[in-house]
């Protein structure tokens, strides 16, 4: 928060005059005007003294025409190194609440089921049911039918499980 004023050169110039003059001015406001002549930040404190003059002893130099150029002066705001052990708590708590988040948003999912119309484990009967029936346009005798369908249904079984095992190990989707 702003508490002083960086004084520009017209300031200045305008209290140097004003001390040179011989107007009604107190000698404590006199040394302390005298001590920010040569610095370039005066307070607000002082100003508020310097203005109640000018309005008390009616001088022709209102307070807005001696800081024309000058600026707030904005202190830098010095922030204190976070506590690591603050730090550490944060991101356990920040963690919890998004695999909480997680957790909530994913209540409702079950891994099993592969869509709406049957589970993962239907999906073996449905591939010996599918390759049974199309093995009829190859083989004509029921027993080569079976044996064709049995195998393709393996063949999937065996995809599921590899599928599964690297789920599970972590291998699969990671580049």
């Amino acid at each position: 928060m702003a508490s002083s004023f960086k004084i520009g050169e017209r300031f200045k110039e305008r209290l140097r005059d004003l001390l040179e003059s011989k107007s009604a001015i107190s000698e404590e406001l006199k040394e302390e005007l005298k001590t920010f002549k040569d610095q370039s930040i005066i307070p607000f404190k002082t100003v508020r003294k310097l203005h109640k003059l000018l309005q008390d002893n009616g001088h022709p130099v209102h307070l807005h025409e001696l800081f024309e150029d000058s600026t707030l002066h904005l202190p830098e705001v010095i922030t204190p190194p976070r506590n690591p052990q603050l730090v550490a708590r944060l991101e356990k708590i920040k963690a919890k609440l998004a695999n909480e988040e997680y957790k909530r948003i994913t209540r409702n999912v079950n891994p099993q089921e592969m869509n709406q119309h049957g589970t993962l484990a239907d999906f073996g009967r449905q591939a010996f049911a599918c390759s049974y029936l199309g093995s009829q346009y190859i083989f004509t005798e029921t027993t080569a039918r079976v044996i064709a369908a049995v195998i393709a249904a393996s063949v999937v079984g065996l995809a599921e499980l590899y599928v599964l095992v690297r789920t599970m190990e972590g291998d699969l989707g990671e580049p």
